[in-house]
């Protein structure tokens, strides 16, 4: 990046798949690589520099990112049963002043940005007090929980957002009851859509996917493993996927942008061979 950037009306997570870097800001700086997602509240200004060609999966939010409600106590506090911690979180580390002169910065406002000439560096600051500021946590780091039966993905929350939440699909154990099947049910989401970015690993109920593959299943429809995944997934111990899912309450509506990265294949990934 080489303007400096706000948002003015939303925050924002960064999931970082690939590469490496730094995110630069008027609270510090935070190292950034595989697997970390970058909580950015709106109104911080920031900017990357990129050490690695890196490649970001972006999540923009009308209201706060917020750590998952049922895992907090009243204070905040993030609770045993949590599958991370306060200690999982990277927080920025301050800088020496910026001192540079006739900064630009482009704001994003509703849908559009505008560009602002400041007079003096927004990093010219000799310190930063409070509550508010970008942090860090790595996919990585999320403890799985995990049953003796299949467990419904409530259970991968990490954030929780204005109408979504997301949630992390990391390598773990499978069911261990003797007649549980790994792979999940059929189902219909009848309350939200569902987005799975992968990321990398042997998605158990899948095929026809790799990685930085993006599926959609609209809310109300029936969906389920691909044909066979279901055997396949019996007597299987453990998997070693790893994926973004993005769950929303609301209908999302395509952009001619997505059309155009349509696998055609896709569908006839679902014919049995």
């Amino acid at each position: 990046m080489d303007s400096l950037y706000r948002n003015g009306h939303g925050d924002e997570v960064l999931f970082i798949h690939s590469g490496s870097g730094e995110l630069k800001s008027n609270f510090g700086n935070l190292n950034l690589t595989l697997g970390d997602y970058v909580v950015i509240p709106r109104g911080v200004i920031w900017q990357i520099t990129v050490n690695k060609s890196m490649r970001i999966l972006v999540t923009e939010s009308s209201g706060p990112i917020k750590t998952p409600t049922k895992y907090r106590n009243q204070f905040g506090q993030l609770l045993e049963h949590s599958p991370f911690s306060e200690r999982d979180i990277r927080t920025p580390k301050f800088s020496k002043p910026v001192d540079d002169r006739s900064v630009e910065i482009e704001v994003k406002l509703e849908n559009g940005i505008q560009t602002y000439g400041y007079e003096h560096h927004p990093f010219d600051l000799i310190g930063w007090d409070g509550y508010y500021f970008p942090y860090v946590f790595n996919i990585n780091d999320f403890m799985p929980i995990t049953g003796k039966i299949h467990q419904p993905p409530p259970v991968h929350q990490t954030f929780q957002g204005s109408g979504f939440v997301i949630c992390s699909f990391v390598p773990r154990l499978f069911d261990y009851h003797p007649e549980s099947v790994p792979a999940p049910y059929a189902h219909s989401n009848v309350d939200s859509d569902e987005i799975i970015y992968y990321i990398e690993g042997q998605f158990m109920s899948r095929k026809g996917i790799e990685k930085e593959s993006i599926t959609y299943h609209p809310m109300g429809l029936p969906h389920g493993p691909h044909p066979g995944k279901i055997e396949e997934s019996l007597g299987s111990e453990e998997t070693n996927e790893l994926a973004v899912m993005i769950d929303t309450f609301k209908p999302l509506n395509m952009t001619e942008s997505a059309l155009d990265l349509d696998d055609e294949k896709y569908p006839y990934s679902w014919i049995k061979s």
